[in-house]
């Protein structure tokens, strides 16, 4: 097979593949430490030279300023706050999972045995990735089925609601004891 035929194989199962995704979703790729803005650079120039804005949407290195004092001269320097790991804003199948997991520098995908495990919102929410805000229709005391996650097929009665952190808190039935737990809003559908 040819370079020509390759790069046509690839831009054709990743029209396919945005075709079936659901939504992009937020992943953690290992690097090797000192590596993250050159990681980071080259999937930048993959996602441009194979077309793939649609499929990989953001590459980000989170950094935070910090204001360093040496010889008594105050300096302000970005500093990361993950060293070794680069954040991905994509749509996972076969061809992104292969752009990335085969840039020079990766090491893997942060989930069990390199299996990609994308970040949950709350997570998200306190690296300071914008997360949309869901609105739903229930109040104390509506019942609601778990659609997703890991309390998945329990329903419950709701016990509270916390707009903020936009979660509702059920009662889920654990080694026969009713325990209370918090299930984002998207997670949950009305009863």
């Amino acid at each position: 097979m040819s370079e020509m035929e390759m790069e046509a194989a690839l831009q054709t199962a990743a029209e396919e593949s945005a075709s079936q995704a659901g939504e992009a979703k937020w992943y953690v790729a290992h690097t090797y430490s000192g590596y993250e803005n050159k990681v980071k650079n080259d999937i930048e120039k993959t996602i441009e030279n194979r077309k793939l804005q649609d499929q990989i949407l953001e590459v980000a290195v989170p950094v935070q300023d910090v204001v360093e004092v040496k010889n008594g001269v105050k300096k302000t320097v970005s500093r990361k706050l993950f060293p070794g790991y680069v954040l991905l804003n994509m749509y996972m199948n076969d061809v992104t999972w292969y752009i990335v997991r085969n840039t020079r520098g990766v090491t893997g995908f942060v989930g069990p045995e390199s299996k990609p495990v994308p970040l949950t919102e709350s997570e998200m929410r306190t690296l300071g990735i914008n997360v949309k805000e869901v609105h739903i229709d229930v109040e104390v005391g509506d019942m609601i089925k778990v659609v997703t996650g890991a309390w998945e097929g329990n329903s419950g009665e709701i016990k509270s609601i916390n707009e903020g952190k936009q979660t509702v808190t059920i009662e889920v039935d654990i080694f026969g004891r009713a325990t209370s737990v918090e299930i984002g809003f998207s997670d949950i559908q009305k009863m």
